[in-house]
C-alpha cells in the first residue's frame, strides 16, 4: 500500500516515531479517495493513532515521571511554590545540612519541602477572611454603640502600677487582642505577615516579637533576657557565643532559644512570673524536638544548657535531668561529635566542615563530657562520659582541637572527679562498688597529688568561677571519708581533711556575690548540689565528737551561711532548693546546733559510729541521702514533717523557736558574703501542689507511708 498523500508534503521530522497501522488502512475494494478526502481522512487517521497511543501508555509515562524526580533535582520550598516563584529564585539548601532560603529567612517563614504540597487558591481565602473581618467590624460598631454593655472580648487596661506581665501578653501591647487588633491580624495575615514574628502595638506599629504557645516577647525583652543570660549565667558553662543575635539562635533551633530565654528567667526581676509560665511550654518544645529524628548538634547544645540549669520541679522522682543527660550523649554519638574530623562517617551525605565548624564541634562535644561527668557527680551515679582521643591534651596540639583555656581548665578538673569515682565506687567485687579501706587509703594519697598538681597548673590564670569547680572537685574527692571504718589508722586525718576541703568550698561559694551583680543566685544545678552536699557534711561534723578538734564558732557560721547560700539559689516557693534549706535547719536544731562540743566521748559507741552511714550506693552523695533518710525518721514520728508549712514559715537555725511566720529567708543569719541583691523579696510559688517530696529519685517520698529498708533503732549514733 503506498504511502498516505500528505506525506510527502510534510516535513519527516513532523511524524518521527509514527508508524504505519494496517488497521486503519482503506480497504483494497475501497473506491479511491478525492486528494481532499484522502488529506482530511489521513489527518483523522493521524490523530486517532496519537490520541490511542497517548491514551494507552502516555499518561503513565508522564505521570511516573513526574512523581519519580530524579534524586538531585533543586525544588522550591514549600511557601516559595505558594506565591509561585520560580525555582531558580528559591535558594534553598537541603543538603549536607538544610537552610532555609533567603526569602523564608527574610519574612520569618517556615521553609520546609514537603513532597505532598499543593497550593490553596487565593481567591476562595481572601473570601473567607473578607467575610471575618466584615464580622468582626460589625461586632466592634455593636460594641462601641452599646458601651453600657460589658465587652466580652475586650481586654480591661492594666493599671499604672501593676508589674509588666510577659508571661501571656506585654503590658504595654495589652489592646494586642482586642477585636481592632484581631482585624489587623487578619489584614497581616492576608499580606503574607508571619504573625508569630511581629506584634503590631495599639498605635498600629509592627513590632518584632517571639511567640511559644501563650507567650509573647518583644524584642526588646529577648534582648534584654539575652544579655542577662551571658552576664549572669553563661560565666558557669561558656559554651555559645555572646557575639550571636537571638535571632541566629532562633533560626537555628527555637528550642536553644528558648532554653536560653527560660534560664535568664530565673530571678528576672521584670517579671518574676515569666519562668513558671515557660516550665509547660518548653518542656512540649522539648520532646516535639527531640522526636524529630536526626538531631542537629545545636539541639546539643540545648541540652547542654537544660541540664545544666534544669527547669524547676516539685519533685525529683520527676526530675527528667539524668535522662536527658543520656540522650545528649547519645545524640551526639549519634551525629560523630565525637569524630570531628570524620563527620562524613555519620552522615548521609558530603559534608565539608570549615575550620570555625570544627573548632565548634569539638567545643560542643567537650561541653557534653563536661555537663555528664557534673551530673554523674550531682546525683551519685555512674558517669557517662566518654574520655576518647578527641578529649586527650596530646591530640590539642592541632589547631582544631585546641580549646579555650576555661574550657580546656575544666576539662582537666572534671576528668579528676571521673578518676575518683572510678578508683573509689567502682569495685566489681563489692555490693555497693566500694573498694576496701586499705585501697581507699592508698588511693587517696595518689589523689592528693594530682588534685595539687592540677590546682597548681590552674593557678596562674584561674577564674573564680573555675577556682569554685576544682573545690568542689577537692569536695567530691574527700567524701569519701564518711565511707572508711572509724578503727582504720587513716580516719581522723580524712576527717580534718575533709573540713579542710568543705570550708574552702563555701568560701569560695560566698565569695561570687564580690562580682557585679552577684553571681550566686544564678549558680548551676551542679554547684547547688555541692553546696548541700557541704551542708550536710558540716551538719554531721559539728554534732560529732569531731567538733573537739575544729573552730566551732566558725563552723556554725558556714552553716549557717550555707542554709543562706540555699534559700537564695531558690527560684520558687517549695521547690527541692528551699525544702533541702529547711530540712538543714531543722536537723541543725534537732541536733543542738552544734553545741555538742566535747560530749562525744559521754556516749558509748557514738565516738565510732556517729560519722557512718547506711545509705552507701549514692557514691559521694550518699551523704545528702543518708541525712534525708534521718529526717525522715526523726521528724516524721514526732509529727513535724510537714514541709508544705514548714517551707511556707522558714525555720531560723539561730533561734530557740523551731518555725515562725514572722522570719524572712535571711533573718537572724550572718551577711558576710551575702550581700548585694543575692536575696530576692521571696521566692514565687511555682508549682501549686499542696504534697511534695524531697529528694526521692528512688522514689524515697517523704509522706509517711514508706517504710525504712533497714532497722536503726538499734545502731548507735541515730537519734
Amino acid at each position: 500500500m503506498s504511502a498516505p498523500p500528505f506525506a510527502a508534503s510534510e516535513p519527516a521530522s513532523h511524524y518521527a516515531g509514527l508508524s504505519y497501522n494496517p488497521a486503519v488502512a482503506l480497504p483494497a475494494s475501497s473506491p479511491p479517495l478525492s486528494p481532499s478526502a484522502a488529506f482530511h481522512g489521513g489527518i483523522a487517521s493521524h490523530k486517532r493513532t496519537l490520541s490511542r497511543s497517548d491514551d494507552s501508555g502516555g499518561d503513565a509515562e508522564d505521570g511516573s515521571e513526574a512523581r519519580k524526580k530524579p534524586p538531585g533535582v533543586k525544588r522550591a520550598c514549600n511557601e516559595c511554590r505558594q506565591q509561585k516563584i520560580p525555582q531558580l529564585r528559591c535558594d534553598v539548601i537541603q543538603a549536607p545540612l538544610y537552610k532555609p532560603c533567603s526569602r523564608c529567612r527574610r519574612l520569618r517563614l517556615d521553609c520546609k519541602i514537603d513532597s505532598t504540597f499543593k497550593r490553596v487558591g487565593k481567591r476562595s481565602r481572601n473570601v473567607e477572611m473578607e467575610k471575618e473581618i466584615q464580622d468582626l467590624r460589625r461586632q466592634l460598631a455593636n460594641q462601641q454603640s452599646s458601651p453600657s454593655a460589658p465587652p466580652s472580648s475586650v481586654k480591661a487596661p492594666p493599671s499604672d502600677t501593676a508589674s509588666p506581665k510577659i508571661s501571656s501578653i506585654p503590658s504595654q501591647l495589652d489592646q494586642y487582642i482586642d477585636s481592632e487588633q484581631a482585624v489587623n491580624s487578619l489584614l497581616d495575615l492576608r499580606s503574607g505577615l508571619d504573625s508569630s514574628a511581629h506584634i503590631r502595638s495599639p498605635s498600629g506599629q509592627l513590632r518584632p516579637s517571639r511567640r511559644l504557645e501563650g507567650i509573647t516577647l518583644s524584642n526588646s525583652q529577648v534582648q534584654d533576657l539575652f544579655h542577662r543570660f551571658f552576664t549572669l549565667f553563661h560565666p558557669f558553662m561558656p559554651l555559645l557565643e555572646p557575639s550571636t543575635t537571638p535571632d541566629v539562635y532562633y533560626d537555628a533551633s527555637p528550642l536553644l532559644f528558648w532554653i536560653i530565654v527560660s534560664v535568664a528567667a530565673r530571678h528576672y526581676p521584670l517579671d518574676p512570673s515569666l519562668l513558671p509560665s515557660l516550665s509547660i511550654p518548653i518542656s512540649h518544645l522539648l520532646w516535639a524536638t527531640l522526636a524529630d529524628v536526626p538531631q542537629s548538634y545545636i539541639v546539643v547544645k540545648a541540652l547542654c544548657i537544660l541540664c545544666t540549669w534544669p527547669i524547676p520541679i516539685s519533685s525529683t522522682s520527676k526530675d527528667p535531668t539524668f535522662m536527658l543527660c543520656g540522650l545528649m550523649m547519645q545524640v551526639a554519638m549519634q551525629i560523630g561529635l565525637h569524630r570531628p574530623s570524620h563527620a562524613q562517617d555519620f552522615a548521609r551525605f558530603k559534608i565539608e566542615l570549615r575550620e570555625e565548624e570544627m573548632k565548634d564541634r569539638v567545643k560542643t562535644w567537650v561541653a557534653c563530657n563536661i555537663v555528664s561527668q557534673r551530673i554523674a557527680t550531682g546525683y551519685g551515679q555512674p558517669p557517662s562520659t566518654v574520655y576518647d582521643w578527641t578529649l586527650v591534651p596530646s591530640g590539642w596540639s592541632e589547631t582544631n582541637y585546641q580549646l579555650p583555656e576555661e574550657i580546656e581548665a575544666r576539662l582537666s578538673i572534671e576528668r579528676f572527679c571521673n578518676k575518683v569515682t572510678k578508683s573509689f565506687y567502682t569495685n566489681r567485687m563489692d555490693p555497693v562498688g566500694l573498694v576496701s579501706d586499705e585501697q581507699r587509703s592508698i588511693m587517696s594519697d595518689f589523689m592528693a597529688l594530682d588534685l595539687e598538681e592540677i590546682e597548681e597548673k590552674l593557678k596562674p590564670e584561674t577564674s573564680a568561677i573555675t577556682f569554685l569547680y576544682l573545690r568542689a572537685a577537692g569536695l567530691h574527692f574527700r567524701l569519701s571519708a564518711f565511707f572508711d571504718a572509724p578503727d582504720s589508722p587513716d580516719y581522723q586525718a580524712h576527717l580534718f581533711s575533709l573540713w579542710q576541703s568543705t570550708s574552702s568550698f563555701l568560701e569560695c561559694v560566698f565569695n561570687l556575690n564580690k562580682f557585679a551583680g552577684g553571681l550566686l543566685p544564678h549558680a548551676s544545678n551542679y554547684i547547688l548540689q555541692m553546696i548541700v552536699a557541704a551542708g550536710f557534711s558540716l551538719l554531721k561534723l559539728l554534732n560529732s565528737f569531731f567538733a573537739d578538734r575544729i573552730k566551732l564558732a566558725y563552723g556554725r557560721e558556714l552553716f549557717l551561711k550555707t542554709i543562706q547560700a540555699i534559700r537564695t539559689i531558690s527560684v520558687a516557693t517549695n521547690d527541692l532548693p528551699s525544702r533541702l534549706a529547711e530540712v538543714l535547719a531543722q536537723m541543725w536544731k534537732s541536733g543542738g546546733s552544734g553545741l555538742r562540743k566535747g560530749q562525744g566521748h559521754d556516749h558509748s559507741g557514738w565516738l565510732a559510729d556517729s560519722l557512718q552511714l547506711k545509705n552507701r550506693c549514692r557514691m559521694s552523695m550518699s551523704l545528702v541521702y543518708d541525712s534525708v533518710w534521718r529526717w525522715r525518721e526523726e521528724f516524721q514520728a514526732k509529727g513535724r514533717g510537714n514541709l508544705e508549712t514548714a517551707v511556707k514559715n522558714p525555720t531560723n537555725p539561730d533561734s530557740n523557736v523551731e518555725s515562725s511566720a514572722s522570719s524572712t529567708v535571711d533573718a537572724g543569719l550572718p551577711s558576710q558574703g551575702l550581700t548585694g541583691d543575692a536575696f530576692p523579696a521571696g521566692p514565687i510559688n511555682l508549682f501549686g501542689e499542696s504534697n511534695y517530696e524531697v529528694f526521692d529519685p528512688l522514689s524515697w517520698m517523704l509522706d509517711g507511708f514508706v517504710n525504712f529498708p533497714f532497722d536503726t533503732s538499734e545502731t548507735p549514733g541515730f537519734a
